[in-house]
């Protein structure tokens, strides 16, 4: 069982790990769509910047609240 100190870090690992292989899925999708001929480039950026920036911006935030949660129940 997980105790509840553990249970920040647990979840942050967690949730680094996702990041990471979301923005790897990611860029590999952009990578391929950009060097394929039949697709316009202008519209891979129109379709992934706007998604880019919510899940980096979304992952972040919650590696922050959890950061926050921890130094909060911290006994001095």
């Amino acid at each position: 069982m997980i105790s509840k100190e553990s249970v920040p870090g647990f979840v942050t690992v967690c949730v680094t790990i996702t990041l990471c292989v979301v923005i790897v899925g990611m860029v590999g999708t952009m990578m391929v769509g950009m060097f394929d001929t039949n697709i316009s480039n202008d519209k891979i950026f129109e379709a992934i910047i706007s998604a880019f920036q919510t899940i980096i911006g979304g992952f972040i935030g919650l590696i922050t609240g959890i950061k926050i949660g921890q130094d909060n129940n911290e006994p001095e």
